[in-house]
């Protein structure tokens, strides 16, 4: 279902994703990664003081300290549940916290990163494949679910071996297993759990997904996603 074809509620959450045009690669290099991570942290606020191109000048520690007053002073557009950086697709695992917010966050991002990307590569025009495609998430067993498919992507892919999951460092997985994080709204997910470890064990619990993925196949929106 297309994005744009969905209302999005206030307090509600969204399975969340997009590909490269063509399926071509979005990310090359480590320093892709690393701006799309900073993209996500940076527009999850609603009014950014200042430009993301001005706040990549700062200091790591002016950058920390900024992070942290906008943390506190400012309105949040989405809650980030998870996510994780493909080659050439994205998938978020998204709580809208105000009328618009999923639409108005997927926007910056997509727009800020492609920004960067043309102009690095010496490119012009989209790089993601249209609007982006999002299904509601309805039940905290879909939720989940969710949750796993998304950190469990780059294993199927082979990008990580299924006994080291936590070893791509470009999806939300490395932040769970610590259990907190001042950037991810992990609680949802972890508060099911005894702790950490456990999830990640319902992350590694191949037999049990293949079991449930048939359930929860109209939230996954794309089956040919991975």
């Amino acid at each position: 279902m297309p994005g744009r074809r969905l209302i999005f509620g206030v307090d509600a959450y969204y399975h969340i994703f997009n590909r490269g045009v063509a399926r071509q690669p979005i990310f090359s290099v480590k320093k892709d990664y690393e701006q799309a991570m900073l993209c996500l942290e940076y527009y999850l606020f609603s009014k950014p003081p200042m430009k993301l191109s001005r706040f990549k000048e700062l200091s790591v520690k002016k950058r920390h300290k900024f992070l942290e007053d906008m943390r506190e002073s400012s309105e949040r557009l989405v809650d980030i549940i998870a996510f994780t950086l493909m080659p050439n697709h994205v998938h978020f695992l998204l709580r809208q916290r105000v009328e618009h917010g999923i639409s108005k966050y997927m926007s910056q991002f997509q727009n800020s990163y492609t920004r960067y990307f043309n102009t690095k590569y010496e490119r012009i025009g989209p790089i993601f494949q249209g609007v982006f495609k999002g299904v509601h998430v309805e039940t905290m067993e879909q939720l989940l679910h969710v949750s796993r498919y998304i950190h469990l992507n780059p294993i199927v892919s082979f990008l990580v071996k299924e006994k080291e999951p936590e070893s791509y460092v470009w999806s939300s997985l490395t932040e769970y297993l610590k259990g907190d994080s001042p950037f991810l709204s992990c609680q949802p997910i972890l508060n099911q759990f005894k702790n950490p470890g456990t999830y990640r064990q319902f992350i590694v619990d191949q037999m049990d997904y293949a079991k449930k993925l048939h359930e929860i196949k109209h939230v996954l929106i794309d089956n040919d996603m991975d």
